[in-house]
């Protein structure tokens, strides 16, 4: 980006001392300046900007004497966009708080009197840095996969599902999921669907929303006269995905003739429609998915034990949001953002009591149960946070779990592996937060998740 260009990006000055605030904004006439004298004011022009670059003063109203307004400033900042490059100005004499400062997320700092040749070239170079990690991150972002960007989680075990999708899905294996109601069995399907190589669609059919006399035709579409009503050849689901993946949700509630009709097409990829007498070859990827216990259906007589193992060359078993460690906190962080985008209103915080509440609930519809909380929640709440009352839950500790395991370093593990992961959920992300949550400093932090392959 040219120095040109550079000038329209808003640079942030928090400085109280209306001298210096004007002796700051002559020394860096370069860049569009905006000022602030106060944590609320900062906070205030920081949302109203979106600035890359900060400086500010350590010493800020009501306690000009005391560092403690400063820190709660930088800590805030940092929160609304831990990206932002942060220039502390500090007394000659003020290095511990200077070291503290660059400890919770600062850039730089800098020693009052402030030369202002060295001042602009610190602010140019933490643009500079600023422009490189944002490119850095849009060419990550270009290289990645985006076929579960859709899908946020910490849990060690979603992102082992998450892999076991990333390695399956350039095969032509057909999938199963299981999972209770709104554990995201759709949007895991629709990943697979993107990351694979077909070109063709993506198709999804309930098998427990149809009437089992439409279902059939539905599936295998119908010659023009098969039945009362057959005004013209209609194509059905399996011959709309071809090239794709059909998707067959609730598939334990497929009835009997019609388990048998899949099961031959899963053995031939050939189709007739409902009322033709010609086999249509068909290249689609099924993807089968239930809430519902298949093996004991087989037992019961309800299921085909051999359409089973046609559908389950590969089984992934989704967990239920209670067995995700930190995740309702963070898709409630990510649900918020979400909401704020397509309502156009600023992004809303949790509460304390809330985070309390929603780790603690059960959550019995998943994650479509807390989907719907956290839109109710954004639309009820009254001020910048959402409260327990909001969400319509009791705020109080989760329950524990006993330990099965008796040695103490696989349960040390497992304690700061849940720890860790509840903090960052908590923190929405922000390592600078969920290191002081956790007591430590942003290293130990970061050793912890590099040692317990938290990323």
């Amino acid at each position: 980006m040219s120095g040109a260009e550079r000038q329209q990006q808003p640079l942030l000055i928090v400085e109280d001392d209306l001298a210096l605030q004007k002796q700051l904004k002559w020394s860096l006439d370069r860049f569009e300046s905006v000022v602030a004298d106060d944590v609320a004011s900062a906070l205030l022009q920081f949302r109203r900007h979106s600035p890359a670059v900060v400086t500010m003063d350590l010493g800020l109203p009501p306690d000009r004497d005391s560092v403690s307004e400063g820190f709660r400033c930088l800590e805030r900042l940092l929160e609304l966009d831990p990206s932002a490059k942060v220039i502390v100005l500090t007394g000659q004499n003020d290095q511990e708080n200077a070291l503290r400062a660059v400890r919770m997320g600062a850039y730089d700092f800098l020693a009052k009197p402030v030369d202002p040749d060295v001042l602009s070239l610190t602010v140019e170079r933490a643009y500079r840095m600023y422009e490189l990690q944002q490119e850095n991150r849009r060419l990550q972002t270009a290289q990645q996969t985006d076929a579960l960007g859709g899908l946020v989680t910490r849990d060690a075990g979603m992102q082992r599902i998450c892999r076991m999708i990333e390695k399956v899905a350039p095969s032509d294996a057909t999938v199963l999921l299981l999972g209770e109601s709104g554990t995201g069995k759709e949007l895991l399907a629709q990943g697979l669907h993107d990351a694979s190589k077909r070109k063709g669609r993506f198709v999804a059919i309930n098998c427990a929303a149809i009437p089992e006399t439409l279902l059939e035709s539905e599936l295998f579409g119908y010659e023009k006269g098969a039945f009362t009503g057959a005004a013209k050849t209609t194509i059905g689901k399996i011959e709309t995905a071809n090239g794709g993946t059909l998707m067959l949700d609730e598939i334990g509630d497929l009835p009997m003739p019609l388990q048998a009709k899949l099961l031959r097409f899963l053995q031939e990829r050939k189709i007739e429609r409902v009322g033709g007498r010609q086999e249509i070859s068909i290249d689609v990827r099924i993807v089968g998915a239930t809430h519902q216990d298949l093996r004991r259906h087989i037992a019961d007589g309800r299921f085909r034990e051999d359409l089973y193992y046609r559908l389950a060359e590969i089984v992934i078993d989704i967990p239920p949001l209670r067995e995700r460690t930190g995740d309702a906190v963070l898709l409630a962080h990510a649900f918020l953002r979400r909401h704020a985008v397509e309502q156009r209103r600023p992004v809303l915080g949790l509460s304390d009591d809330a985070v309390r509440a929603l780790e603690a609930h059960r959550w019995p519809g998943n994650v479509r149960e807390l989907q719907n909380l956290i839109k109710r929640a954004s639309i009820m709440a009254d001020g910048e946070r959402v409260s327990a009352a909001d969400l319509g839950l009791q705020a109080g500790p989760a329950e524990g779990e006993e330990e099965s395991s008796l040695d103490l370093r696989t349960v040390r593990e497992r304690v700061e592996r849940q720890t860790v992961v509840a903090a960052l959920a908590r923190a929405d992300g922000n390592i600078v937060k969920a290191a002081e949550i956790l007591g430590v400093s942003r290293p130990t932090l970061y050793d912890l998740m590099n040692r317990l392959q938290i990323k």
